[in-house]
């Protein structure tokens, strides 16, 4: 996914969270996938996530933090 204010490739917080906010179903399976392979990508996904998890509304970042805590721990 091209990022709108990053010029890199890499799962840094801020592309993580342009990826689960703004991303595709093809965006959000190379995420997957990452996170199944990287542990480091799987705490970005849960430190993202941890920062709208008070909003009931923020439905992407929940399914997220669901999908790591539960899936891939």
């Amino acid at each position: 996914m091209v990022h709108r204010h990053l010029n890199h490739c890499e799962y840094t917080l801020a592309a993580v969270d342009d990826i689960i906010a703004r991303g595709r179903l093809d965006d959000w399976k190379e995420l997957r996938d990452a996170a199944a392979a990287r542990e480091d990508v799987r705490q970005r996904i849960l430190r993202v996530c941890a920062a709208h998890l008070a909003d009931p509304y923020a439905q992407r970042y929940h399914l997220w933090d669901r999908y790591v805590r539960k899936h891939l721990a």
